[in-house]
């Protein structure tokens, strides 16, 4: 007999609410309560079961919440997503400790807004039926377990389906689903090196280099929730939902873009160009008085309007230099002429001459100057939530990147806290007070 089913048969009264629908019941969507706050944007009605932690999966719920969807976040009651404890140095002091003592982090507030915090373990059977009851109502499960755990908690995409088949189940992992290295842990670092992201970083005569940000985690993320839009506009014409299955290692392989086609089609090793282009020559960061200024010329006519503003006008009739192939095959002895003008100037000087040319440019920014940007605050990439987990009751956040005329998404409500939303989630399936007493003492929520 199935664990969920042999929990109802020991304990009736305590799951009775949780046995299995007949009827249209079962496929009955978005049946979980709405966030209080209600939620605007084109993801409005839309509910998500969230049982992923970490970085890729929960960067991608945001970004539905973010649109407006509903999303109900699973933790482990012991502590928690892990990043609620990945604090920085100095962060201590911006944070209130909670009622065991342990406080919040800026990475966890990073990726977790708009969302609701239910906390349940989902290694014992009436957590799993707490989630097979959730199942029954969502749109869309996401996940990043490890391939083939879900199904041995009793919760896997056939046993979701049972129950909603209209559902999404949406998973992450490092390699994915099959595959001989299917079942191999994965992270972000590991997916950037086995997907020969790392071979392709940093200096030319230097280490492979980490981007600043887990940014193959988010990569995937991001992946994963256009992938979610996409199947929910499918499930409208054929009533039907689906799994989806994405991996760090084909994330990181799919955006080897144009190195990743030389080596398929011209058997061409690629190397690391630091900020270079193996192909666009003058096209990186120079080296001025004071700091760094990239800029970049795609084609001849930039080239000449380039050596112009840097006041050598005659190198764009130089033999050398005269077609973009010239200067790829003559890029170091380019280099070493433009980065000894630019070292003449400070930043902010050449700034001011290349003001208004229509040339692309611009400073490498400290993050100082990134969030006082002028285009930075325009745009609205800094908002402010109250955050009751804060000293002073807020934090700031990341702003939204994808500007919408019509159904604008929004920056709701902070990050949860852990367990913050138990109850309410729980009372609106239907248990009761008793109930919802028994599960918290078997530490099951």
């Amino acid at each position: 007999m199935n664990p969920i089913l042999r929990s109802v048969a020991r304990h009736p009264a305590q799951a009775a609410f949780l046995v299995p629908r007949t009827g249209t019941q079962s496929i009955r969507r978005n049946a979980t309560v709405a966030s209080q706050t209600k939620p605007t944007g084109p993801l409005a009605g839309v509910k998500i079961l969230d049982l992923s932690r970490v970085l890729a999966g929960p960067f991608c719920t945001q970004i539905l919440a973010d649109y407006g969807a509903d999303v109900i976040k699973v933790e482990n009651p012991n502590g928690g997503d892990d990043t609620r404890l990945w604090r920085e140095s100095g962060e201590d002091q911006i944070w209130k400790a909670n009622e065991a003592g342990t406080k919040t982090s800026l990475y966890f507030n990073t990726i977790n807004r708009n969302k609701r915090s239910i906390a349940l373990d989902l290694k014992s059977e009436a957590g799993q039926m707490v989630v097979l009851e959730l199942a029954r109502g969502v749109d869309v499960v996401v996940e990043n377990f490890i391939p083939g755990k879900l199904d041995k908690l009793g919760l896997g995409y056939e046993t979701l389906k049972a129950v909603n088949p209209r559902v999404v189940l949406a998973s992450i992992s490092g390699y994915g689903a099959s595959g001989p290295y299917a079942h191999r842990a994965g992270y972000d670092v590991i997916g950037a090196a086995e997907g020969g992201l790392l071979h392709i970083t940093g200096e030319a005569d230097g280490r492979p280099t980490k981007p600043g940000v887990g940014l193959m985690d988010m990569c995937t993320g991001l992946y994963l929730h256009g992938a979610i839009v996409s199947a929910l506009l499918s499930r409208e014409q054929t009533g039907q939902g689906q799994k989806l299955d994405t991996s760090l290692f084909e994330t990181t392989i799919s955006i080897l873009s144009n190195v990743g086609m030389a080596w398929l089609n011209l058997g061409r090793e690629a190397q690391r160009w630091g900020t270079a282009h193996p192909a666009i020559v003058p096209y990186e960061a120079f080296k001025t008085q004071d700091s760094y200024f990239v800029v970049g010329a795609v084609n001849d006519r930039q080239f000449g309007k380039l050596c112009k503003l840097l006041g050598v006008g005659e190198l764009s009739g130089d033999e050398r230099f005269i077609t973009n192939n010239a200067r790829v095959h003559n890029r170091g002895v380019l280099k070493g002429i433009i980065e000894g003008v630019m070292k003449t100037r400070t930043t902010e000087e050449w700034e001011g001459a290349f003001e208004g040319s229509g040339m692309p440019y611009g400073p490498i920014n400290t993050l100082e100057k990134v969030f006082g940007h002028p285009q930075a605050v325009a745009r609205g990439m800094v908002e402010t939530v109250e955050s009751g987990a804060a000293v002073n009751g807020e934090v700031k956040v990341l702003g939204i990147p994808v500007k919408f005329s019509g159904t604008k998404p929004s920056i709701r409500e902070g990050p949860p806290s852990l367990g913050q939303h138990t109850e309410e989630v729980l009372r609106k399936l239907g248990l009761s007070t008793d109930v919802i007493s028994r599960l918290r003492k078997d530490k099951v929520i």
